[in-house]
């Protein structure tokens, strides 16, 4: 289970997370993710973090070339979608981490 600061029938912020699809443009290419917060909680939205993260790899401020990448807890794999687009060679991602204590 997540611990995520979240309110049914919040901000216009959490109004997004209820949405059935998300699409956003990156690495030149549209992305449209299915979400289902309902069916599957958390890890079936598309957070800000995500977005934000792939905003900065499409910024080209890090070197990814020939780089070997893992993401956990991939959620609906945004971030390992476009990493993957924009140059990583070896991409591992793991949708469904189990907790670590």
């Amino acid at each position: 289970m997540a611990l995520v600061p979240y309110e049914e029938g919040g901000g216009w912020g959490a109004r997004q997370l209820h949405s059935p699809w998300v699409t956003h443009r990156f690495a030149s290419r549209t992305i449209r993710l299915r979400q289902d917060w309902r069916g599957l909680g958390v890890a079936a939205v598309v957070w800000d973090a995500a977005v934000v993260l792939c905003a900065y790899l499409e910024m080209g401020v890090i070197d990814l070339r020939d780089r070997s990448v893992i993401e956990l807890g991939a959620g609906t794999g945004l971030l390992g979608i476009v990493a993957t687009l924009l140059v990583f060679l070896s991409l591992l991602m793991i949708p469904n981490t189990p907790p670590i204590f």
